[in-house]
């Protein structure tokens, strides 16, 4: 009997239970998500950046977001797993990023992946155009986000120091809130000359599959599934965007924005930064499980498209992405997993 897997995910280094548990589902259906859209010549939504600063909407092919054009069964696609290159940029372990693509010896692409509901709790009751998910940002997105930045970026190494060392070469204590807070015109201010000037080394980097909801319920909508992409560029306006409120008080958006100050910082004069030490130190007294969430109601502007309101692939693809019984291997309890029990009926020849 043929065990239960997950469509394009040949080369990979989970495999049985660990393709269906939770928190693996969630990153390894997503990757299977991009392989057929690819084979059906479907392209992503691209949320990128303008030389306005603004995050505006097009496509990309998964071929560009996965660098790589070998055939779905040729490519590794590995979880949790760290991306080489990018170690040399730091002191300490970098630690993996939720998918790595990789073909033969070649480091393709590494992706954050973020599979993410429409509608949230702050959309549901709007009209449905208004619809939006919330997006949940952890640490090592944004460390991993800075060292792909500068990488892309490391042969304007000069130009990135012009920019960044005025600012903060004279810091004396970065875990100091006041000092911090005192520099925040100059620090956001270097921080957006750095993407006018580089905008045109924004990458891929972040995969938020979407799944739509009939409102509340668990049914799933009649256009369920698409895939957004941002560029490490786009996903760092929505916390850049947001570091200026209007209390004046210190948030978790400008606590981010002044951590990739200091790791740019770091990187563009020494060629290493220290990850560990400066997640640690600068917390100013904010929770550090998470960078920083953005509702429904935050994420609908830089979402900006149709495929939002009406995702591109309907339900039915569920039974060419979830083959040979992999339905039974689902735990109806988590809520993702619950939506697919209740909307596969018919669909498989054996429920759960």
């Amino acid at each position: 009997m043929a065990n239960p897997r997950l469509y394009g995910l040949s080369k990979t280094n989970r495999s049985g239970n660990h393709l269906w548990g939770k928190n693996q589902f969630n990153s390894s259906f997503p990757a299977s998500l991009a392989c057929l859209m690819r084979d059906k010549k479907i392209n992503a939504v691209y949320l990128s950046l303008d030389k306005n600063l603004n995050v505006v909407s097009g496509e990309i092919p998964i071929e560009q977001l996965f660098n790589c054009d070998a055939k779905n069964e040729e490519i590794s696609f590995l979880f949790e797993t760290k991306y080489e290159p990018y170690q040399k940029y730091a002191f300490d372990d970098i630690k993996g990023i939720d998918l790595v693509i990789k073909h033969e010896d070649r480091w393709c692409r590494p992706l954050e992946v973020k599979l993410t509901v429409i509608p949230d709790q702050t959309t549901f009751s709007d009209t449905e155009e208004n619809w939006s998910s919330e997006l949940v940002i952890r640490p090592a997105t944004t460390s991993y986000c800075a060292l792909g930045m500068f990488d892309s970026c490391v042969s304007k190494n000069g130009m990135i120091r012009d920019i960044i060392e005025p600012v903060c070469h004279d810091i004396q204590h970065w875990d100091s809130k006041i000092e911090i807070q005192s520099k925040q015109i100059e620090i956001l201010s270097a921080l957006n000359n750095f993407q006018i000037e580089l905008i045109d080394f924004q990458k891929p980097f972040l995969m938020q599959p979407i799944w739509k909801t009939q409102g509340k319920s668990p049914i799933l909508s009649d256009n369920a599934f698409d895939i957004f992409i941002w560029s490490d560029f786009a996903l760092c306006r929505t916390f850049l965007d947001r570091s200026i409120n209007t209390n004046n008080e210190f948030n978790r958006f400008y606590r981010s924005s002044a951590r990739l100050a200091k790791i740019l910082y770091e990187l563009s004069t020494t060629g290493k930064t220290h990850l560990e030490k400066t997640y640690a130190q600068m917390t100013f007294g904010l929770q550090t499980d998470k960078e920083f969430a953005l509702s429904g109601r935050i994420t609908k502007p830089y979402m900006n498209s149709e495929r939002r309101v009406t995702p591109i692939l309907s339900p039915s693809v569920l039974k060419e992405l979830i083959l040979d019984g992999g339905q039974k291997k689902l735990s109806p309890e988590r809520r993702f997993d619950q939506t697919i029990y209740y909307t596969t009926e018919g669909l498989f020849d054996n429920l759960i």
